[in-house]
């Protein structure tokens, strides 16, 4: 029987699957290399709610690979989880900004306020110490998945394969962002059903023998 914890976890996966996919799929594709395009994009609600979703589906992943630990144990489980988690500390912050400080960058110059608005955006996306922060956030979630991939092929709790496409959705993280938006959304689909697939294993899961809640 499944614990409470494992529960939970598995819960926070499949949502944190479901928002991986509205991510790409809800963000608006316009050409952002235009004045016109930019606008279109960054000060919609759409592009708010977008990225909202990103950051929250970091934050239940998080939460999902602590109760997947405390399920299947093992030291590659706990690497997972310190991993991911500084990967979603060094990766959201970039989010945030992108999603409140563009947003209300691209609203004052829609609404009449104009200046330099694609300079700006560029000014904030590669920032130096913004871009490294926000690069080595993602791959660090990428590394994070791949041990908790390896956790969960030599664990005897779950099924060998059910990491594997959560770990290789984000192994290819960082190269969406420079594909066309058909291709991030079709990442999404997978990301997300790689967290759904984790999540229905962690759910069925028993606990490790001599692992107790």
């Amino acid at each position: 029987m499944k614990t409470s914890q494992a529960a939970v976890g598995a819960i926070a996966l499949a949502v944190a699957g479901v928002l991986f996919v509205l991510y790409p799929a809800v963000r608006p594709w316009h050409d952002e290399s235009t004045v016109d395009g930019a606008v279109a994009s960054i000060s919609s609600g759409a592009w708010v709610a977008a990225h909202l979703f990103a950051m929250l589906g970091f934050i239940l992943v998080a939460l999902g690979l602590l109760a997947l630990r405390d399920t299947i144990g093992g030291g590659l489980a706990h690497a997972a989880v310190v991993t991911t988690w500084i990967g979603a500390g060094l990766t959201l912050p970039y989010y945030g900004a992108e999603d409140f400080g563009l947003h209300a960058i691209a609203e004052q110059y829609r609404d009449g306020q104009r200046f330099d608005l694609l300079g700006t955006v560029d000014a904030f996306r590669y920032h130096p110490v913004a871009v490294t922060l926000f690069a080595a956030g993602l791959l660090a979630l990428a590394a994070g998945a791949v041990l908790a991939a390896l956790a969960v092929r030599r664990s005897l709790v779950l099924p060998r394969a059910s990491g594997v496409l959560f770990a290789v959705g984000f192994a290819l993280f960082l190269p969406q962002f420079f594909t066309p938006a058909p291709v991030r959304i079709a990442h999404g689909v997978l990301l997300g059903a790689g967290c759904v697939w984790l999540a229905i294993a962690l759910w069925r899961a028993r606990p490790a023998p001599g692992r107790t809640h």
